[in-house]
C-alpha cells in the first residue's frame, strides 16, 4: 500500500513513509505516513492505494478532515484511521 498526500497549496513539503513495514499474518500492522509540511502548508487529503504487481492502483482509503474518512468496501473494518488530528499524520492501522 502507498499514500498520496494532497498539500494545499501544493507546496515543497515531503512525504515520509519507511521503505518497508513487516506484518506477522493475523496481527494487525500500522503504515504510517507523515507529511512534513513547509510553512503555510495544510494537508487537505490523504489517499491510500494499493498496488500490485502489473496491475492498476486500487483506492483503499480516503482521509478528509471536512468529508470524514472512506474505505473502499473490500476493506471496510480492516482499514482505519491511525493518526489523530491534523492529517499531516496519515497513518492507517491494517487489522489482521
Amino acid at each position: 500500500l502507498c499514500p498520496t498526500v494532497s498539500p494545499c497549496p501544493a507546496g515543497g513539503g515531503r512525504v515520509e513513509v519507511p521503505r518497508s513495514v513487516t506484518a506477522v499474518l493475523g496481527q494487525d500492522v500500522v503504515l504510517p505516513c507523515r507529511y512534513r509540511a513547509q510553512e503555510q502548508e495544510q494537508v487537505v487529503q490523504v489517499t491510500w492505494l494499493k498496488r500490485g504487481p502489473g496491475a492498476a492502483a486500487a483506492e483503499v482509503a480516503v482521509l478528509n478532515p471536512q468529508h470524514g474518512e472512506h474505505v473502499q468496501e473490500p476493506f471496510v473494518g480492516r482499514v482505519l484511521r491511525h493518526g489523530h488530528g491534523d492529517l499531516e499524520d496519515g497513518a492507517i492501522l491494517l487489522r489482521n
